[in-house]
């Protein structure tokens, strides 16, 4: 098992929004509990399957204690890009994207956030999964598949 990177009381921020995942009393499966961004302090260090580490993690802020995965954490000092998507979010292309001239992505194409790149020189940018192929894409050539099923048609 690998060794843990944060101490008892040491201050977090975490990287991705926090979500009930059905075991928070109280909430609601799915519900928001803690926002990408937020500062919170180590209270617990435990694992989960004998192969992660999990840190019960205080948020004052927000007035809740949650359990966070070693990756979903960093260093608060570290610098922090705010992303307006996240893993695993739909996504589709504002304007038409192309390799060597060759369209390979168009709005309306349905993509996957596979990864965030918030130290990329045109941070934040994305590796994003769309059918076919794996493309690097600049925030500002995204918008959320939510967002363009609520215009109008």
């Amino acid at each position: 098992m690998q060794r843990q990177r944060f101490e008892l009381g040491a201050a977090v921020r975490v990287v991705r929004n926090v979500r009930d995942d059905g075991t928070y009393p109280g909430a609601q499966r799915g519900e928001l509990l803690v926002r990408r961004g937020s500062v919170g302090y180590v209270r617990e260090v435990g694992t989960f399957l004998q192969d992660q580490i999990i840190y019960s993690v205080d948020f004052p802020s927000v007035g809740k204690i949650v359990g966070c995965r070693e990756e979903e954490l960093i260093d608060p000092l570290q610098p922090w890009v705010e992303c307006s998507f996240e893993a695993r979010e739909q996504v589709t292309p504002k304007r038409r994207l192309a390799i060597d001239g060759a369209v390979v992505a168009e709005p309306g194409m349905v993509g996957e956030i596979l990864q965030v790149l918030r130290d990329h020189p045109q941070a934040p940018a994305y590796h994003v999964r769309f059918p076919g192929r794996t493309l690097l894409v600049p925030e500002r050539s995204l918008e959320s598949v939510e967002a363009r099923e609520g215009e109008a048609v």
